[in-house]
């Protein structure tokens, strides 16, 4: 087994030596970040020849949620806790609830603060625990593996296509073992790491950026933006208060004064609170509207005169 895994690993190129950082340990400060720099910069560039897949990804996430579906990372080491950090964002940035976007980690909720790597050399349990989750078919699953071969990911996504959930890849090498069990696979190659086989580094930048897309451009095609405003935002502290506050006066230009009062008179609802002071719509008029639209701000404002 473990002759295997050193062979799979020699092939892989998030594990090969960079050529361009040979000489890592007699670099001074300055000329170390500087390399490490110039490395990152290789990432977007890799990112961006995946669009096409990234957005059919949200595409499929997009319609998932909107038929009651869920979105689901699963994900192992710092591929996991990038998929549950992206997945906590999203409750209070956009409004959703937090049962809608979950991040599973191989090793549990521990393993997010604490290495517990070997838990991620099991298929059997990427399969539990999306049983766990009562996976349906209406969800999609995406599986983020830095190495593409993490047999817990690949546990997740064979379970997740034998009862009809849709499956997507993330990972950063081409023709990954992961990849095989996807609808989409979403390749960013980023080439071997400033410091070898060490993936949270290009690697994991390339998967935020990803992961960023996937959450951002499926609340944005769900309604929950209006022009680039963050307009389901839950103020549920005296920053996202403030927040909701500003966010009301950019989009309807008016005072802090009047944005606090009509966000009072909204229940604090940051999208009923723009809808009524653009409108000069009543509190029941101005949710009905949004029931109409199905949530969709820009729709129920509509030919409405300002």
């Amino acid at each position: 087994m473990k002759d295997n895994l050193l062979e799979t690993l020699s092939v892989l190129v998030s594990e090969e030596r960079n050529p361009e950082t040979m000489d890592l340990d007699t670099l001074s400060s300055i000329e170390l970040v500087t390399r490490i720099n110039e490395q990152d910069k290789l990432v977007p560039v890799a990112v961006e020849k995946e669009l096409p897949q990234i957005a059919r990804a949200v595409d499929v996430i997009t319609h998932a949620l909107k038929d009651g579906g869920r979105l689901l990372y699963v994900g192992a080491g710092t591929s996991g806790r990038l998929g549950v950090l992206d997945a906590s964002e999203c409750p209070p940035t956009f409004g959703v609830d937090q049962s809608k976007v979950i991040g599973l980690i191989s090793g549990g909720p521990e393993a997010a603060f604490k290495s517990i790597e070997s838990a991620e050399d099991s298929t059997d349990t990427g399969q539990q625990d999306l049983i766990d989750q009562s996976l349906s078919n209406k969800d999609v699953v995406v599986g983020i593996a830095a190495s593409g071969r993490t047999p817990y990911v690949i546990g997740a996504l064979r379970y997740a296509n034998s009862i009809g959930a849709k499956c997507i890849a993330l990972s950063c090498n081409a023709d990954s073992a992961i990849a095989l069990h996807a609808n989409i696979a979403i390749t960013p190659v980023v080439g071997p790491e400033v410091l070898t086989g060490s993936t949270r580094m290009k690697s994991g930048t390339a998967q935020k950026l990803v992961l960023n897309m996937l959450s951002t451009a499926t609340m944005v095609r769900l309604g929950k933006c209006y022009q680039n405003l963050m307009v389901d935002v839950k103020a549920s502290n005296d920053k996202l208060v403030a927040r909701a506050i500003r966010i009301v006066m950019q989009a309807t230009e008016c005072t802090e004064e009047e944005a606090a009062r009509v966000l009072g008179q909204s229940q604090y609802d940051v999208k009923t609170a723009i809808l009524m002071k653009l409108t000069g719509s009543s509190y029941e008029e101005a949710t009905h509207s949004l029931t109409e639209s199905s949530g969709y701000l820009r729709q129920a404002i509509g030919d409405r005169p300002n």
